[in-house]
Formats: C-alpha cells, structure tokens, sequence
C-alpha cells in the first residue's frame, strides 16, 4: 500500500460491525476508516512504548504518528503471521529510534535528562480498564515508574529498546536481534549491559508505584497539600524522608536530604507563601502528583508545573517538579483555576 495516511486517529464509528480480518482486508484496499479502526485499540500501548524509549511525551505524540504513517503505507506487507500489535510495536520501535537519532540525543550518564516529562495517569488509566489482566497491570507497575523511565535514557539507544522489548514486552532474543539487526549473542550481550547499566534507584522509586493510587498513597499527599496550605513547614519536614531527594528537570542540581529540601519549601517557591499557591491532586507515572497554580495578575491562578512523588510508607522518598504549563491540558487539568 503506498499514499498519505488520511488524517490523525480518532474514534471510528462506522466500521465497529466489521471483524478484525474484515478491517484489515478493507484497510488494505485503501479504507482509511477501517484502519482506524483497526489500530485505534493498540493506540496507548504504542504511545506507551514511544514513551518508555523516548521518556518524552511529544516525542511519543511524534512517534505514534510517523507509526500511523509508517503502518498504513506498509500494511501490504503485513503477513499476519504476527498479531498485529506485534508488528506495530515492531515499527514503534523503528519510529522511536529514528527520533532519537534525528534529535541527536546520546546517553546521559548523570545529572537530571533534559527532555523527560511525567506520563499523566489518565493515559495509563487506558491500559488498565475493568477488563484488563491483573497480572499484566503487575507487570507494567515498575517499567512505567519515573526512575525506570529515566534510567532507559541514560542508555545507548540500541541496548535501550533490546531491554524493553525483553524485559517489558517479553519477546525473545531472535524476534529482537531481527527487528534490532543484531545476532542473538550482540542482543543478550547488549541486554546483559543494559541490566547492569540500571542505576540502585531512590527509596521507594519503584517499590511504590502502582498504576492506580492506593489510599496510603493519597493519605500521604492529602497531608502534605494540608500542611503546605497551612504554611506548616515543621509538617512537611516530618513527611519527608531524611534522604529525600528534590529533581526538578532540565536542571542538573538535586536537592538532597530533609533539612535541604525543607529549606527549600520555605523560602523559594512563592517567597515562601506557600499558601498563595493552590496544589490539585493528580498522578503521573503511576505516582501521586500535585499541580500547582501560582498567582497571576489576574483574580486567577495559572498552571505552573507538577510535582511527581515517590513514597516509601508514610514518607516522602523523592519529589520530581516539572515547571512547564503545557503538561496541564495532558493531564486534563485546567491551564488556570480560581
């Protein structure tokens, strides 16, 4: 099949009669409608995968694109030997490494990685509906944590998707040396470097992720928003684990320890008056997150940017912030708020 694919995905309507062999035979004569709906229940798994490898969400939105681009003008030589799902996660992976070499990125083998961004809950909630497999949410709870996301982009690309496409997705090591160009020795020798690579990660950074918030989770930031509205700086420190860590991507500098990050809170965000800023429950990553609302010019508050935290407890382990307002319309959540 060649030619342009027929505009970006949405929900298919007309087609939903038809059975997967009907959409894909319509598909291949050229009905951009049923390929939609062909591949529209694949969508978050693929945007996920883009992400895992790009640990960006428009670099994912990019990647599912030229995949939907990429899929409709080679669905001809799709055999069907594979499920479908395989073979669109076969050219996700394609997608995502040509981002990364177009973009020039290389490991960063220190320091906070610039481009990543949080992965909202509400497009992790896609995933893992009523009917999804327990032990496949099990599964999916570490390989979409923060810490996981950004110790991926601390890799060589290569050995970044052989991990992920073993290690999260379970293929073996002959359908990755095919889709990855390497022998099965270059692919398990590449996997072997890319385990040891994985940094130790902060307390509670992947024990505690859960694809769904659980009420200790919730206890925790509903008494952190508490004593942050409060002002009650001696209440945060007591939430906070005495090696706490405070990120705030793209900057390099890590704020270490209780006394450290408390000092923080009670004299940079707002002067201080924390009480100015309003905080609205969230989750990212499958962490409890907050976003926050500074004061404008005007009566409102405008989106500021999101924290992301890890817990270990009833303690905080780290807190990620992301000062970028365009996460916010990702997130669901409104650019401004009274």
């Amino acid at each position: 099949m060649t030619g342009r694919y027929p505009g970006r995905v949405s929900a298919a309507q007309t087609h939903g009669r038809l059975t997967a062999g009907d959409l894909l035979a319509a598909a291949r004569a050229g009905d951009g409608e049923a390929f939609r709906t062909l591949v529209s229940p694949y969508l978050p798994a693929l945007h996920l995968h883009a992400y895992r490898m790009l640990g960006s969400l428009d670099d994912a939105d990019d990647a599912v694109q030229d995949v939907l681009l990429s899929a409709w003008r080679a669905l001809g030589a799709y055999e069907g030997t594979a499920p479908l799902l395989h073979w669109l996660y076969r050219i996700t992976t394609t997608s995502s490494l040509k981002i990364i070499r177009a973009k020039g990125r290389r490991p960063v083998p220190a320091g906070e990685v610039g481009h990543l961004q949080p992965y909202p809950g509400r497009l992790l909630d896609q995933l893992t509906g009523a009917g999804s497999d327990p032990a496949a949410v099990a599964e999916q709870r570490e390989s979409v944590a923060l810490a996981f996301i950004t110790a991926l982009q601390r890799l060589p690309a290569r050995q970044r998707a052989a991990l992920i496409l073993r290690d999260v997705l379970a293929w073996n090591a002959a359908e990755v040396a095919a889709l990855l160009e390497m022998s099965v020795p270059a692919v398990n020798s590449a996997l072997q470097r890319a385990r040891a690579a994985l940094p130790a990660t902060e307390p509670g950074a992947l024990n505690g992720s859960r694809l769904s918030l659980d009420d200790r989770q919730r206890q925790v930031l509903d008494r952190f928003t508490a004593a942050w509205q409060r002002c009650d700086i001696a209440a945060l420190a007591a939430l906070l684990r005495e090696d706490v860590i405070l990120s705030m991507p793209p900057e390099l500098e890590r704020i270490t320890g209780r006394a450290e990050v408390t000092r923080f809170f009670a004299t940079v965000p707002a002067g201080g008056r924390l009480d100015t800023i309003r905080l609205v429950p969230a989750s990212a990553n499958g962490h409890p997150a907050l976003a926050a609302y500074l004061p404008g010019t005007s009566a409102r508050c405008q989106g500021y940017g999101i924290m992301v935290f890890t817990t270990a407890g009833d303690s905080i382990a780290t807190i990620t912030g992301f000062p970028s307002p365009d996460l916010f319309g990702r997130f669901g959540l409104p650019t401004a708020c009274d």
